[in-house]
This record gives structure tokens, C-alpha cells and sequence, in this order.
């Protein structure tokens, strides 16, 4: 794989707490990373002009809302985050079925008026700070993590979405029930020098990410706390690259 290759998979969590801390990192990667993703965190201080600041920059925005409400509360964001032209945007597949199809189509009329692509739709599937434990004993799910992330890719495929966001120990089980043009983002994301997992449970290396068949690899903190998070991101870009 190439350089420029390793580049379309690399995703930037922007979890910092303003627009001017967004930005100088967005000037910085702008040229190494693929999507810029808004999460909570940005979103919450600094709203919609966070989208608009990070697109000024020729920054595409994945938007990390995890949509999971009644339908109509849902389409009525899904169309919203349309208007703000994001590239991606999420849902939680545990909002049903209705719920997930309901975005689809409210993203797709509002594209259609707005003359403009739809989003990528995808899932959040499990949350990769949970794990086996967690699933049976916290949330009452009789069903290994494997089997509820398939399960939720499964549904979410036959909901109309494009992918779903899911661990890198779950991707080669989705691919084999999803298949191959079906989007998979991945975060818990670690490279090999960072020895810490932090709140993550399900964690892997760039390269094995990839390696194992995720589209894009979403990176938080091992960019975003380096003293030089270019240096970072190159070393990641190698990481990837050295895949064949």
C-alpha cells in the first residue's frame, strides 16, 4: 500500500475543546488524513460552525452524534446534518430498524432539494469501550460481543445504511456477513508505541486494522497528545503503509 493509499484510511478525531485548537491541527494534517471527525465534545461547545471552520480548510467531516431517538427526532438530524454537508454521519443501530431506515431516507430527500451527495450513512454497532462482561452483566445482552455486532451490522445493512462503525476485533465477522462494499470505521485505534488502552477494551494497531479490513481507522489521542502530532501521523501513515 502506498503512502497516499494509507491517507484515504486515516480519520483524525478532533476531540479538543475549541474551534481555534481544531483548526491548527486541521492546517497541520490537512495533507495526511482522510476525515476529521466532530464528536460530543466539539460539537457541544462550538456547535454547527465547527463543521463550517473544519470545511473551510477543505477539512471532510465525519459527524460523531450517534444519532438514537424516536424516527422522526432522527430524520429530522439526519437532515440537518445534511444541510451542513457533512461527508459522514452516525446513528446507534440499537435504535431499530425503523429508526435507522427513517435517516436513510430523510438524508436522501434532503440531498435530493439540496442538489448535493448524501452522506455516508453507518451504525455504531458496540461501543469500544465495553466488552463481553460489560454486555451480559451491565446491559442484560445474552449474546457474545461478536454475535450483537453482527447481528447490529446485519440489521443495519438491511436497514439501507452504508457501514457501520466496529472494533477491529469484530471486522472480519461483519465482512463475512456484510461483505465487501460495506463501510467499516474503526476506532481503538493504537499504534505500536503507545502501551496504554486507555477507556478502550477492543484495540489493534494501524496496520491490523487495515490488515484485518477496515475502510478507515479513526485516531484520537495517539495524534492529538504527541508533542508533534505530524510526526504522529506520519509514523502511522508508515505503519500502514507497509501493508502489500
Amino acid at each position: 500500500m502506498t503512502t497516499e493509499d494509507a491517507k484515504k484510511r486515516l480519520c483524525l478525531a478532533l476531540d479538543v475543546q475549541s474551534i481555534s485548537d481544531a483548526l491548527r491541527l486541521v492546517e497541520i494534517l490537512r495533507d495526511r488524513v482522510s476525515l476529521f471527525k466532530i464528536g460530543f465534545q466539539l460539537f457541544t461547545k462550538e456547535g454547527p460552525s465547527a463543521v463550517a471552520a473544519v470545511q473551510s480548510l477543505g477539512g471532510r467531516v465525519f459527524l460523531d452524534l450517534k444519532y438514537h431517538d424516536i424516527p422522526n427526532t432522527v430524520a429530522g438530524a439526519a437532515a440537518e446534518a445534511v444541510n451542513m454537508g457533512v461527508y459522514m454521519f452516525n446513528v446507534h443501530a440499537c435504535g431499530g430498524r425503523q429508526m435507522m431506515e427513517t435517516a436513510v431516507e430523510a438524508a436522501a430527500s434532503q440531498s435530493i432539494k439540496n442538489n448535493t451527495p448524501r452522506p455516508v450513512i453507518i451504525a455504531v454497532t458496540v461501543l469500544t469501550s465495553l466488552n463481553n462482561g460489560m454486555l451480559a452483566n451491565e446491559l442484560n445482552v445474552n449474546k457474545t460481543l461478536s454475535q450483537q455486532v453482527t447481528h447490529l451490522a446485519s440489521l443495519a445493512k438491511a436497514s439501507g445504511l452504508d457501514g457501520v462503525v466496529a472494533s477491529p476485533q469484530e471486522i472480519t465477522a461483519i465482512r463475512g456477513c456484510c461483505g465487501c462494499g460495506f463501510t467499516i470505521v474503526t476506532p481503538g485505534i493504537r499504534p505500536p508505541w503507545i502501551n496504554e488502552s486507555d477507556d478502550q477494551k477492543r484495540t489493534a494497531t494501524p496496520a491490523e486494522a487495515i490488515g484485518l479490513g477496515a475502510d478507515y481507522i479513526v485516531v484520537g489521542r495517539p495524534i492529538l497528545k504527541a508533542e508533534d502530532p505530524a510526526a504522529a501521523a506520519d509514523k502511522i501513515l508508515r505503519d500502514i503503509a507497509q501493508l502489500r
